[in-house]
């Protein structure tokens, strides 16, 4: 029994160490505050820290048992998982492009989004969440576009009711706080009817923002001040908040979702 780091970044140190102590021939590189690479494929620390939270006491006897069911049971190598049994828990999620400064472009299973970002999929696990490759992909015989759209279906059905946090503002403007807290919000901006869900409430046309994974953030494109005042926030919550993704707003219309890179281009 022992206690693990508090601080998510000594967390990560700490578990990249029992991983090397357990697997020593393992490349174990780190990629985020919560996040390994571990052989190339991306490990999601986010659940294991809350776990532990719960009890900190045990934090290393958790830790290890997780990393235990992880190299004999669900395993980082998910090569031999049968599609129809993976089908139901391939998800997606936003990514910065410049994960590509760490990963493979050509290995990451992906489609390129707005904003300078990017959807890439993953196998949504019990415990851990494994990224998918283009390998898997090929293992599988579809394509990235039908993994897409596969992954989308998989979001809607997800949490088909979503719990959202309406907001007026003095200013005259509106906003929409989806928080599930499920590793998925960021991904929201994906479903293929959030225009029709907030349109609404927001007007024909409104921004999205999700400057972290687990922030979604939609309001109204006007006033002038209440957007800014909103944009303000969400810079600071890319800069302090785990798995940043983009400053910029995303456009919902009833056409798609379009970016707005050229708004801080315009600015600079």
């Amino acid at each position: 029994m022992g206690a693990m780091p508090k601080e998510p970044e000594a967390f990560a140190e700490q578990v990249a160490r029992l991983i090397q102590r357990m697997q020593p021939g393992y490349r174990i590189d780190r990629v985020g505050p919560r996040e390994l690479l571990v052989n190339g494929r991306r490990l999601d620390l986010e659940n294991l820290f809350r776990m532990v939270a719960h009890e900190p006491d045990r934090g290393t006897d958790i830790v290890e048992h997780f990393l235990d069911q992880l190299f004999t049971g669900e395993s980082l190598e998910v090569g031999d998982t049968p599609f129809e049994v993976a089908r139901a828990r391939v998800m997606p999620r936003i990514q910065p492009e410049s994960i590509f400064q760490h990963l493979s472009r050509d290995l990451v299973a992906h489609v390129p989004f707005v904003n300078d970002t990017v959807v890439v999929f993953v196998l949504d696990m019990p415990h851990m969440t494994v990224s998918i490759t283009t390998d898997q992909v090929l293992r599988w015989g579809i394509t990235v576009e039908e993994l897409d759209d596969l992954a989308r279906e998989n979001l809607e059905l997800y949490a088909p009711e979503l719990d959202m946090q309406v907001i007026d503002s003095a200013e005259g403007g509106r906003a929409v706080i989806v928080a599930e807290q499920d590793g998925y919000d960021a991904a929201r901006l994906l479903l293929s009817d959030l225009h029709i869900r907030l349109a609404a409430k927001l007007g024909k046309d409104f921004y999205v923002a999700t400057p972290a994974r687990d922030m979604f953030i939609a309001m109204s494109c006007e006033p002038e001040e209440f957007v800014t005042r909103l944009k303000d926030r969400v810079n600071e919550d890319f800069s302090r908040l785990p798995y940043p993704i983009t400053k910029d707003l995303f456009l919902v219309t009833r056409d798609g979702v379009a970016g707005t890179t050229w708004m801080r281009k315009k600015a600079a």
